[in-house]
């Protein structure tokens, strides 16, 4: 780590938020019991995090309240992840608490300083009559349901322009266009011999 000052969410606040004593290195800020929600190879991307629920609790006790900001290392943005039941007659509460956090945190935050991702993942089984639907609704609210887990895929591209997950896609594709180029020669090879022509065929 370059320095404290200079992690997302630090920099993303205001130098006098009282939330500045919240925030923590890595996903120290993340209870144990919920750290399972993110997959293992997305945690070390996180530079620092909030419990964002506990910290505005004071003030805001009858408040719908987000779960948490995290600052993601590769493209120093910040993502803001709750893990809520995914329930059909839960969508509405899930759009009140970002609503609700977008007011609260206006004192907060450096000008021009944005949540990159609203994240909601699944507390347990989805129970959406129309997930489609369900999706779109959130959508429309600045919301991605990402299901049961945070993953690479679901976080801001890097600086470069290349997330994890985008590097991880592009691997895969050159390993498919390999495995495609060799079959072509073998069936190019069958197709020689068949004529007889046992000329080798460069790769």
């Amino acid at each position: 780590m370059s320095g404290k000052t200079k992690t997302p969410l630090r920099r993303f606040l205001r130098g006098e938020s009282a939330l500045q004593n919240w925030v923590r290195d890595g996903m120290e800020a993340v209870k144990n019991g919920d750290r399972e929600y993110f997959d293992q190879a997305v945690r070390e991307d996180f530079e620092d995090s909030l419990d964002l629920d506990s910290a505005l609790q004071a003030g805001h006790e009858r408040e719908n309240r987000w779960d948490y900001l995290l600052g993601h290392a590769p493209s120093k943005e910040v993502v803001a992840v709750e893990l809520h039941s995914a329930k059909q007659n839960e969508i509405s509460t899930v759009i009140k608490k970002r609503r609700g956090a977008l007011e609260q945190l206006k004192v907060h935050l450096r000008e021009g300083a944005r949540i990159s991702k609203w994240l909601w993942v699944a507390a347990g089984r989805v129970h959406f009559a129309d997930t489609e639907k369900a999706r779109r609704r959130l959508d429309q609210n600045g919301i991605e349901f990402i299901g049961k887990k945070v993953m690479a895929r679901h976080m801001p591209a890097g600086k470069d322009g290349k997330g994890k997950a985008v590097r991880t896609a592009v691997r895969g594709i050159r390993r498919r266009r390999t495995r495609r180029g060799k079959s072509d020669n073998d069936c190019a090879r069958k197709a020689f011999r068949q004529r007889g022509d046992e000329r080798p065929i460069r790769r």
